[in-house]
């Protein structure tokens, strides 16, 4: 199968300076623990490792580091996982459900932690998040905030509708809840700070260097690349959408769906009549629209996800829409940028974090909702491999569940047009 395709430049890639790492072009290294992915997941394994003393590690990325959905998704900091809390709590029940939960919240802190540490300049926004009520449905959100804090010990602030339109200038929402442990971030500047941090530590970070081969060894694993190879006590699979043909086992569990995210032009004062406040903002629909104000007075706007990855221009008409559906007023403002590309997507919309059989590590399938699950991955497999911790068992309820390729794409697709379909006939009268 040939490389995935060049996205053009998102407002992310737009606004860094990247370093250049080499590309692996060494006929045999050795080292303790080969990560194969330079995103979050691979990165914040390498940190965990690091911190806890080792540093005999090789980061492996195809592309360049932050490439996939690490570098380009919402920049979205909070607690939770893809799949809903009600029906984590409904798989899991009480005791393993508020576990998996708490390990996000020490998640979130964790990387706030490490944004001050290594002093990485990812402009991080310390505003919280509100879920806005797309419905008009006050008992539904009442249900919500009850189920957060007894089930789950976290406390969302009720907005009243008053409160809600002082800071969201939409008759669109109702009420909503206010997440204050929640912050946003530019989530490339952040991974590219992550890889700098594990450079100054030792770690061995190579782009351009895509994996083609992994063999069992006596010893553990060989990894080759195009251009050199690898002997690795352990090897950590966080490839995520675009890993193809290296390792099955984590490849035929993941579905690579597309995101869409635009930046508007720079609004001046313009953005307070749209949106006054500096919170991360997201609907209480399944398909629901999340965005966020940057320092710049832009908006960054995402929604919508896909089989499909879709041309900018496409992305552009389609968020546009979605943009002055919510804020009318808005109408003639330019966009500036608009991307997308794949994320990684498990059947039962939980990450993958554990060990296969034959001893290959793996943390993938975040669901777009991967800053905090990807830093619990990397604690999870640091503590495991420096420590010999065990990943809490709950987590195997969530395994590398196959979704059979292109049919698994399909209904995934089907599942999707049935939800928004669902949202839009729920919409009427509101």
């Amino acid at each position: 199968m040939p490389p995935p395709t060049p996205l053009p430049a998102s407002y992310y890639e737009a606004s860094v300076e990247r370093p250049a790492w080499p590309a692996l072009a060494t006929p045999h290294d050795e080292t303790e623990v080969c990560i194969v992915g330079g995103g979050l997941a691979g990165l914040c394994t390498a940190l965990g490792l690091v911190e806890r003393g080792v540093s005999n590690i090789a980061v492996l990325e195809a592309e360049r580091v932050g490439f996939g959905a690490s570098g380009r998704n919402g920049g979205f900091v909070f607690g939770g996982y893809s799949l809903d809390c009600a029906e984590l709590l409904r798989v899991l029940g009480s005791h393993d459900a508020r576990a998996l939960y708490a390990l996000t919240l020490d998640a979130v802190e964790l990387i706030r932690s490490r944004i001050a540490r290594y002093a990485i300049a990812c402009d991080a926004v310390h505003a919280g998040a509100i879920l806005a009520d797309w419905f008009g449905r006050p008992t539904a959100l009442e249900a919500q905030r009850k189920l957060m804090l007894e089930a789950f010990g976290v406390e969302w602030q009720p907005l009243s509708v008053d409160n809600m339109r002082s800071r969201l200038k939409t008759e669109r929402y109702h009420a909503g809840l206010f997440e204050p442990n929640g912050f946003h971030l530019h989530p490339l500047k952040y991974v590219l700070g992550l890889a700098t941090t594990l450079t100054k530590a030792g770690v061995r970070v190579y782009e351009h260097s895509p994996v083609v081969k992994l063999d069992r060894t006596r010893e553990g694993y060989l990894v080759q690349t195009s251009g050199g190879s690898i002997a690795a006590r352990h090897v950590v699979m966080a490839g995520g959408g675009y890993a193809r043909n290296v390792y099955r086992r984590v490849e035929r569990a993941v579905l690579p769906i597309a995101t869409y995210i635009v930046t508007t032009e720079p609004l001046g004062a313009r953005l307070k009549e749209a949106i006054d406040c500096a919170s991360a903002v997201y609907d209480s629909r399944f398909a629901f629209d999340y965005y966020r104000p940057l320092s710049d007075t832009r908006i960054l706007w995402g929604g919508r996800i896909s089989i499909f990855e879709r041309e900018p221009q496409r992305i552009e008409r389609l968020l546009t829409r979605d943009l002055l559906h919510v804020y009318p007023q808005l109408r003639g403002v330019k966009i500036e940028y608009a991307w997308g590309g794949l994320m990684s997507y498990a059947r039962h919309q939980m990450p993958q974090i554990g060990r296969s059989v034959d001893g290959v590590w793996h943390a993938v399938g975040f669901g777009g909702h991967g800053l905090a699950p990807t830093t619990v991955a990397g604690e999870l497999i640091a503590s495991a491999i420096a420590e010999g911790r065990s990943i809490p068992p709950a987590f195997a309820r969530f395994g590398l569940t196959r979704t059979f390729g292109p049919l698994g794409l399909v209904a995934a697709e089907l599942t999707y047009l049935r939800k928004i379909a669902a949202d839009a006939l729920a919409s009427r009268g509101h």
